[in-house]
């Protein structure tokens, strides 16, 4: 009975969202929209003040800032900035009915019911795109979301990854050759083990060679997972395009991902932090032990001291990305918020890192990830100035993805759930 509840709590969930968005669905495609509100920040830098974001269909079509016209959505004093992107999200992670990490696939359709769960979950935080690196139902879903079947953020997805038991640099050429037939948006590859094991580089240079050159061979992008030195010098010395974590990333290795122009995604707010709290959910499963949880907290400190250092870094590409697991999903935004206050990022610069240079990281920098003339009306509208309090990014009272409104609350409601 437990299970039975379970998956009905998880299909009503879905499926009343699928509802409750069908007639915005149909207006939002015949009918211009207009959004105001007191600030705007356009993703790139710029800050407009009593801006208009006028939407026809999917796309913005203009931003006014006369403040003539009547509204259809007036925000007051609200900020709308971008929807946001993660970059490293497991949207199929989730936790089975007994509350435990659920590490073995089970029931397909239960699967990616959970899966549709979590991307719903994701977009009402303000997260309008997502790559998930990654599992094989991820493809459904994508193509569900695309389709309008489910409401969610926009997916790319690796499908699998690149191991070192992956095989021979020539049968790894194969099998990346192979993620671009199936469909993959990104390649991703496990250059060092996970910090639970200590981030020592596991696959030869050779192969990451390999990986990565062929993906650059069939146009394809590379994300790599790499905590320590070696692996994260030897995937951008490879012609990597991002790197992944970077733990143990010193100066010098920082320094080289900024000079190659390559993407650093250091994941210092969501993912430790949910694993230390969901403690009880993971341990005894796989390497989640208890020595593996100690690395994981003495990790925090580590990833503090990081991205003090990659801050620092001139000219380092920072994107926004997670990591999150089963736990996380939905509290995506408090990876600015902790690379804000660890880091001391500017809370501009972490904004535009959550959206045009993470668009920019995904090749989709003229699709998504600013608000301008002929961009997909992807907008969120948050609960006070991030500029002044970074901790408005977690008060999402507006979602817009593709002209479509998913979200529109009252700021006081917001107050009463954090």
């Amino acid at each position: 009975m437990r299970a039975m509840r379970a998956k009905s709590a998880v299909v009503l969930t879905v499926l009343g969202a699928v509802f409750a968005i069908a007639s915005a669905t149909v207006s939002s495609q015949t009918q211009t929209i207009r959004i105001r509100a007191a600030t705007v920040l356009d993703g790139t830098g710029k800050v407009l003040r009593n801006a208009t974001i006028v939407v026809q269909g999917s796309k913005i079509t203009a931003i006014e800032t006369s403040g003539s016209g009547a509204a259809t959505y007036d925000l007051g004093p609200l900020t709308v900035i971008p929807g946001m992107i993660d970059v490293h999200a497991h949207v199929g992670w989730h936790f089975d009915k007994d509350g435990r990490y659920a590490a073995r696939r089970g029931d397909p359709a239960e699967e990616i019911l959970y899966s549709a769960e979590n991307a719903y979950t994701t977009l009402l935080a303000g997260f309008t795109t997502i790559q998930s690196p990654g599992q094989a139902n991820d493809v459904q879903l994508r193509d569900a979301i695309a389709r309008g079947i489910f409401p969610g953020p926009r997916i790319l997805t690796s499908i699998r990854q690149i191991t070192e038991d992956s095989g021979t640099p020539d049968e790894i050429r194969e099998k990346v050759r192979q993620l671009k037939r199936d469909g993959a948006d990104v390649v991703k590859i496990f250059a060092s083990a996970s910090i639970r094991d200590g981030g020592k580089q596991t696959m030869t240079d050779a192969q990451i060679e390999a990986v990565c050159g062929e993906a650059k061979a069939q146009g394809m992008r590379t994300m790599v997972h790499a905590h320590s030195p070696e692996s994260i010098k030897a995937s951008v010395n490879a012609g990597c395009d991002q790197i992944e974590h970077g733990v143990f990333a010193t100066d010098e290795v920082l320094k080289l991902m900024a000079d190659k122009g390559v993407y650093f995604d250091p994941n210092v707010g969501v993912v430790l932090q949910n694993y230390l709290r969901n403690k009880a959910k993971f341990l005894g499963i796989g390497n989640y032990n208890e020595e593996g949880f100690a690395y994981m907290q003495k990790g925090l400190a580590l990833n503090e001291a990081m991205i003090k250092r990659a801050v620092a870094t001139p000219n380092l590409k920072m994107v926004l990305g997670t990591d999150a697991v089963a736990g996380a999903h939905g509290r995506n935004a408090d990876e600015i918020v902790e690379r804000v206050k660890q880091g001391g990022q500017k809370p501009m610069d972490g904004i535009i890192s959550a959206t045009s240079m993470a668009a920019r990281s995904m090749r989709l920098e003229k699709t998504i990830g600013t608000l301008a003339s002929g961009y997909e009306a992807d907008l969120v509208a948050l609960d006070g100035d991030p500029l002044q309090d970074i901790t408005a990014v977690r008060r999402v009272a507006f979602v817009m993805r593709g002209g479509k409104v998913y979200k529109h609350v009252s700021a006081a409601s917001l107050h009463t759930t954090h």
